[in-house]
């Protein structure tokens, strides 16, 4: 995935996935940890709500829906609320109104949990709200790997000039 293609293979969507998990388990950690000191209210609401705007609306509109389309809103809502951005200006608030409190680790378990553990990054408004297989990318992934079955060498860049080592000009 890059600027030019921001679409993943199975394999880097996985890899994309670990690096999640670090910060899931270093949450994980954490809690366990501080368990005695969290502020076990706090944390659930500080771990549910982000569904409880984020998601809920929306899965219960897709499920609704006869054809699967639903507002553009419940995809606004999903992102805004599982955004590490909007998670950390969440977390600085609560910080500058009550000061620092382990409960605070349920944001970083949700979403990197999230990631890591079920692999729902933020949601495209070309896709269905639910993960659904999408036959476009079902062919460009066969196409890939057919490529890459076939190939012992990566391909070039597209606009890449061939150079031949010790070639005379």
């Amino acid at each position: 995935m890059d600027q030019k293609n921001p679409f993943e293979s199975p394999i880097t969507f996985k890899l994309h996935r670990a690096e999640y998990l670090v910060f899931f388990a270093i949450s994980i950690v954490l809690t366990i940890i501080h368990f005695g000191e969290i502020n076990w209210w706090a944390w659930a609401g500080l771990f549910l709500y982000i569904d409880l705007i984020g998601y809920i609306p929306g899965a219960i509109a897709f499920r609704r829906s006869k054809d699967g389309r639903i507002s553009k809103t419940y995809y606004v809502l999903y992102n805004t609320m599982h955004s590490l951005v909007t998670q950390t200006v969440v977390v600085g608030l609560w910080l500058l109104l009550f000061g620092p409190e382990w409960a605070l680790l349920a944001i970083p378990f949700h979403v990197y949990g999230d990631r890591g553990l079920f692999g729902n990054f933020l949601k495209p408004f070309g896709l269905p709200f639910e993960p659904t297989p999408n036959p476009i990318y079902e062919r460009l992934m066969a196409l890939m790997k057919t490529r890459s079955d076939h190939e012992d060498r990566v391909p070039a860049p597209v606009h890449h000039e061939r150079v031949q080592v010790g070639a005379s000009s």
